[in-house]
C-alpha cells in the first residue's frame, strides 16, 4: 500500500460507523452493471446502449438510466417506461453478475470487514446502486452479511442525501443517535468525497479503481490510500 495521506487533523472522535461504497471500493463486477443496462435497453428498444458514453462513475442508478434513455431515445422516459427499464435491468443483473469472468473482490476487503466487525464498528453502505442491485452485486462474494443498513440510489438521486439516509439508518440499528463526526465514508471516486463532505462526514479515498489515491486527495479526501490491504487510517 502507498503512503497514507491525511488532510485533516488527528481524530478525537471515534468512528463507530463506517459507510462503504460498493463498485470500485469493495468489488469490481467486471462490467456486469453496464452489461445489464445494455441488455435491458436492447430488449425493450432494440438499442444496446453503452452507459459509459453518457454517465460518470459514482452516479446513482436512476440518473444512469434516465440520462442514457434520454441520450439514445432523444426524449425523457414516461413513468411506466422507466419503471419497466429498471425492472428489466435488475432482471439481467442477476445473470451478468453471475456470469462475469472478471468479477472480483478488491484487495484487502475480505480481511478488513470481519476485523472491523470484531472492533465493534457498525458497517453500512452508501452507494448509487438501487438497493436490490447493491445486494445482487455483493451476494456473489458473500459480502451482504457484513452490512445491516445503507443508503442507496433508490433513496435519493442526491449522493449527499442518500449518505445522510445511511447515517439515520445506522442510528436505528445502533439504538442511539450517531452523529456525522462519528462516521466515515470509504469510496473510490470524487463523487464519494463530495457526498461525504456534504453530509458532514470525513472520507477515506481508496485508489483502487478509476482514480488514484493522489487524485482523490486532490478531490478533497480526508485520507487517501492506494487500497484496503493495510486497513483504514481511522
Amino acid at each position: 500500500m502507498g503512503t497514507v495521506t491525511e488532510t485533516t487533523p488527528t481524530e478525537t472522535t471515534p468512528r463507530i460507523v463506517i459507510l462503504f461504497d460498493i463498485d470500485g471500493t469493495l468489488i469490481d463486477t467486471g462490467g456486469a452493471g453496464a452489461a445489464s443496462w445494455r441488455l435491458a435497453f436492447d430488449e425493450l428498444y432494440g438499442i444496446p446502449a453503452d452507459i459509459g458514453q453518457f454517465t460518470d462513475a459514482g452516479m446513482t442508478d436512476p440518473d444512469v438510466g434516465r440520462r442514457t434513455f434520454e441520450a439514445v431515445l432523444h426524449r425523457p422516459p414516461e413513468r411506466h417506461e422507466f419503471a419497466r427499464l429498471l425492472e428489466r435491468r435488475l432482471h439481467h443483473l442477476h445473470q451478468t453478475v453471475a456470469e462475469s469472468k472478471d468479477y472480483r473482490v478488491l484487495p484487502g476487503v475480505e480481511e478488513l470487514l470481519p476485523e472491523l466487525i470484531d472492533e465493534g464498528r457498525l458497517l453500512g453502505l452508501t452507494t448509487g446502486n438501487v438497493e436490490a442491485a447493491a445486494h445482487i452485486k455483493l451476494h456473489r462474494a458473500g459480502l451482504n452479511r457484513f452490512f445491516s443498513f445503507g443508503g442507496y440510489g433508490s433513496d435519493s438521486t442526491d449522493r449527499a442525501e442518500l449518505t445522510r439516509t445511511a447515517l439515520r439508518r445506522a442510528s436505528l440499528v445502533y439504538g442511539e443517535t450517531v452523529d456525522a463526526d462519528q462516521a466515515v465514508v470509504v469510496g473510490d471516486t470524487p463523487h464519494d468525497v463530495e457526498a461525504a463532505h456534504a453530509a458532514g462526514m470525513a472520507c477515506v479515498g481508496v485508489g483502487s479503481h478509476h482514480f488514484t489515491a493522489d487524485q482523490l486527495r486532490d478531490a478533497g479526501a480526508d485520507y487517501a490510500i492506494a487500497s484496503l490491504e493495510n486497513g483504514l487510517p481511522v
